[in-house]
């Protein structure tokens, strides 16, 4: 086989989809809609390219360089396995799964009851864990039950929840809150806290499993087909996220203003559908949630497998599914206060990386060009995330992005250096 059907890559992207749009994605675009009122076209433009161009191009450049570590090594060897673990572990056991699993309860199950009873969140993991466990244990089958069955069900109740948009009298408020200024800039922001692009880096590889799974064993085919995948995958959060913004703008008018997105979706599908639209919501939430949380387990169980051989993959999966079971119930507030600084001192790591990937034919006789700029970004990443003094003085710092500078900085000291070291 040379080449895959029409249809089973339209099923790989909308797997690479499923495995993207979790509840973070189902809760920031509503929210965006709603602050930046009339000014929403523009702040979705700037959550578009970060929330969306960004993961793209990681998938791209991970297929391209055969892998996160291999294009992690381009730095160093020991950056590539220090880098590439952490990675795993924040949106893995240490953060995204177990969110998955307490965001959806918030939205599935809290909402009909009245009275805190301490078993029912531990009955409702046991069983979503078990649930995503089950699926996960053959990750290169996910096209056959994410891309046709749970990802066409989850678009058809976005698209319900859009089309009774239509029933509200379109009028968009005024912007508020953080997007009341610079609306492209803090949708770019708003974006870049989803954390899609970190998670793109490792979802590649389970893309590559289903492709492989149908036939296809030629390298260079593989990756033709994961980042074809990709795109489709891009093409689909781009307009869900559209409908979500829109449906947050109308919200505004007709619900007023919230605390976070979920609130948002909550009060507009309460006017739309009455007591309807909450279980129509938290389906939405469920699916979404289990969908990101398979996926999850299937790229870290990947990785842990051929990097700590010693448990099987389906070991590693149970693992990682009791674990985060167990952290989804106790001290989740602790793992995120922990994890958050981690996070956005990978984020900007992972940006860099993937950027240079995509300039490599250009820079790779450059020998210190990989470790200077990532070296600088790291730090400037750090002083964004330490509280100093000396980060308000930096240019971008303003909006968050203090790192930016050091980059560049790194980017034309690693050539200069480079050919300094060549001419000698």
């Amino acid at each position: 086989m040379t080449k895959l059907k029409r249809k089973d890559l339209l099923f790989l992207g909308l797997t690479l989809f499923s495995m993207f749009f979790g509840a973070g994605n189902l809760i920031f675009p509503p929210f965006l809609g709603e602050q930046a009122g009339n000014q929403a076209i523009i702040a979705g433009l700037g959550f578009i390219v970060s929330a969306v161009g960004l993961p793209v191009l990681g998938v791209i450049a991970v297929a391209k360089a055969d892998g996160l570590n291999t294009l992690a090594s381009r730095v160093h060897p020991r950056f590539a396995d220090l880098f590439t673990l952490l990675i795993y572990l924040s949106i893995g056991p240490c953060l995204a799964i177990p969110r998955t699993a307490s965001t959806s309860y918030e939205m599935v199950i809290a909402p009909f009851f009245t009275q805190q009873f301490k078993f029912v969140p531990i009955l409702y993991s046991f069983a979503f864990f078990a649930l995503a466990l089950y699926l996960a244990l053959n990750p290169e089958k996910l096209s056959d039950r994410l891309g046709k069955v749970l990802c066409p069900l989850l678009l058809t109740l976005i698209t319900i929840i859009f089309l009774g948009s239509f029933f509200v009298e379109i009028h968009y408020a005024m912007p508020s809150g953080n997007y009341a200024q610079h609306q492209f800039v803090q949708g770019f922001l708003d974006g870049y806290q989803t954390m899609d692009t970190i998670a793109a880096l490792n979802f590649g590889i389970i893309i590559a499993l289903n492709i492989k799974n149908k036939g296809l064993k030629d390298a260079k085919t593989v990756v033709k087909y994961t980042i074809k995948a990709g795109m489709i995958a891009g093409i689909c959060l781009a307009i869900v996220y559209g409908a979500l913004i829109h449906i947050g703008a109308l919200s505004s008018f007709v619900t007023g203003h919230h605390s976070n997105g979920a609130q948002t979706l909550t009060a507009f599908m309460q006017y739309l559908f009455q007591n309807m639209g909450i279980v129509i919501l938290g389906a939405v939430f469920f699916i979404a949630c289990l969908n990101t949380c398979v996926g999850l387990i299937c790229c870290c169980s990947e990785y842990f497998v051929e990097r700590f051989a010693y448990l099987s993959y389906k070991q590693w999966a149970f693992v990682f599914a009791v674990v985060s079971m167990l952290i989804s119930n106790i001290g989740l507030d602790m793992i995120l206060h922990i994890s958050l600084p981690i996070l956005n001192l990978l984020y900007p790591l992972s940006i860099v990386l993937i950027f240079l990937a995509f300039i490599h034919r250009y820079i790779q006789k450059y020998s210190y060009v990989y470790q200077i700029t990532m070296l600088l970004t790291g730090i400037g990443s750090l002083l964004g995330i330490v509280p100093n003094p000396i980060i308000h003085s930096i240019p971008l710092s303003q909006y968050s992005l203090g790192w930016i500078p050091f980059a560049v900085i790194g980017l034309i000291l690693g050539i200069v250096l480079s050919k300094k070291n060549i001419d000698n």
